[in-house]
């Protein structure tokens, strides 16, 4: 099982990702694009490397908005290792 991060440590991760927040046990961000076809193409990306990680993203979706949040179920719902991983991941997708 994963152990969750304490919250300095996330603050310290979080530190070097833009943008990305910390609150209620998940860390999240919102993206812009351009248009729904640029949107959808980045979570089909992060969906191809959540499988490889085997860890899932909360994802919403309106237009041109994808909204991510990140924490992990076993280990009660907290922030572990595994969600700063994804999203460094994720904003690798994004850049």
């Amino acid at each position: 099982m994963a152990e969750p991060l304490s919250d300095d440590k996330i603050a310290d991760e979080l530190g070097g990702l833009s943008d990305w927040e910390h609150a209620n046990d998940k860390i999240s961000k919102e993206f812009g694009f351009d248009n729904f076809r640029d949107a959808i193409a980045f979570i089909n990306r992060i969906a191809f490397e959540a499988e490889e990680q085997v860890h899932h993203p909360e994802i919403f979706n309106v237009y041109n908005t994808v909204n991510i949040s990140l924490s992990t179920h076993d280990a009660g719902g907290k922030v572990t290792e595994k969600d700063i991983t994804l999203a460094k991941t994720i904003e690798s997708l994004y850049n």
